[in-house]
């Protein structure tokens, strides 16, 4: 969120990647002190869902000074459907900013929805997704 001007902080950083840069990462990150809370997630999966295997080119390079690590935030899309599984308050805003400020479609959610892999009960996340949809596109978003 915070990669893509959405918010101007965070309380968490997630990571997800193939799994050799993510075990390098995890190496890495560990011998340097750097006060965040870091959860990292291998091969497309973000807590309980794995998204399909073309989230990485769906994916938003992100600008860095950094000449070896290629950074590159969640397509908004990927972040709704990551967040809908949780779908906390915090999550519920996350989803709103992300359909306000690159104007996702529901039926651009529904789609990609349907193609997430959910480890756990997928009715909850069917109902999560139909409250989703219904919550944000059954009324204008507030501007």
């Amino acid at each position: 969120m915070t990669l893509l001007d959405l918010k101007p902080s965070t309380i968490d950083i997630d990571f997800t990647g193939p799994y050799d840069d993510i075990a390098e990462f995890n190496k890495i990150q560990k011998g340097i002190p750097h006060g965040f809370n870091i959860d990292t997630w291998t091969d497309g999966m973000v807590f309980s869902q794995g998204l399909p295997e073309d989230y990485l080119r769906k994916s938003i390079a992100v600008k860095t000074k950094l000449k070896r690590i290629n950074l590159r935030a969640l397509h908004p899309i990927d972040i709704v459907v990551t967040k809908i599984g949780r779908l906390n308050e915090r999550d519920a805003q996350d989803i709103e900013l992300c359909i306000r400020k690159f104007k996702v479609k529901k039926s651009q959610i529904s789609k990609r929805a349907n193609m997430v892999q959910y480890a756990g009960n997928e009715m909850a996340y069917a109902n999560k997704l139909e409250y989703v949809l219904k919550s944000f596109f059954a009324r204008k978003l507030k501007k």
